[in-house]
């Protein structure tokens, strides 16, 4: 069976959005922006991904993710392509996305990725009491995409996804 490329590509699509981030469960890979790019022919998908970071640990397990669910939804020949240029950004998230992680508990990134300042600089908001009266704890948070931060005011530590 020949795939139908436009309705084939929409449905992967609407597939890839159900997948999440291991590491954070409520944001989706898509809103993520780590993936790149779609491209069907004939029976064959490609998935083009590309890493928070080089080596970051959920890539094999998010790989896994997309591959499981092309073949539960009919799709075969499945191939994923890990895309290292261009790097990752936060810069490519949703807004949506941003919002997810923001209610879940972690900081979005702030700004840009061309015009962030030094993580010791940033007014970053915290999820909890919406204060931005932060202080960095450290450079690496649970993950290495993420800071530490305390809110000054509450009290509450607090992971901030790095802008990069």
């Amino acid at each position: 069976m020949i795939l139908e490329k436009n309705i084939s590509l929409k449905k992967i699509w609407q597939i890839l959005e159900q997948i999440t981030d291991p590491e954070i469960p409520v944001i989706s890979i898509i809103d993520l922006g780590i993936v790149r790019d779609v491209h069907v022919d004939e029976n064959n998908v490609e998935v083009f991904i590309t890493p928070t970071y080089s080596g970051c640990p959920a890539m094999d397990m998010i790989s896994m993710n997309i591959r499981m669910a092309l073949l539960q939804n009919g799709f075969t020949n499945v191939k994923i392509t890990q895309q290292l240029s261009p790097a990752w950004t936060t810069d490519w998230m949703t807004e949506e996305g941003k919002e997810k992680l923001k209610v879940y508990g972690i900081a979005p990134p702030v700004g840009k990725s061309i015009d962030q300042k030094y993580l010791e600089e940033l007014k970053v908001e915290c999820p909890q009491c919406h204060s931005k009266n932060t202080k960095l704890l450290s450079q690496f948070g649970s993950t290495a995409c993420k800071a530490l931060y305390q809110c000054q005011d509450c009290k509450e530590p607090f992971d901030y996804f790095k802008c990069h």
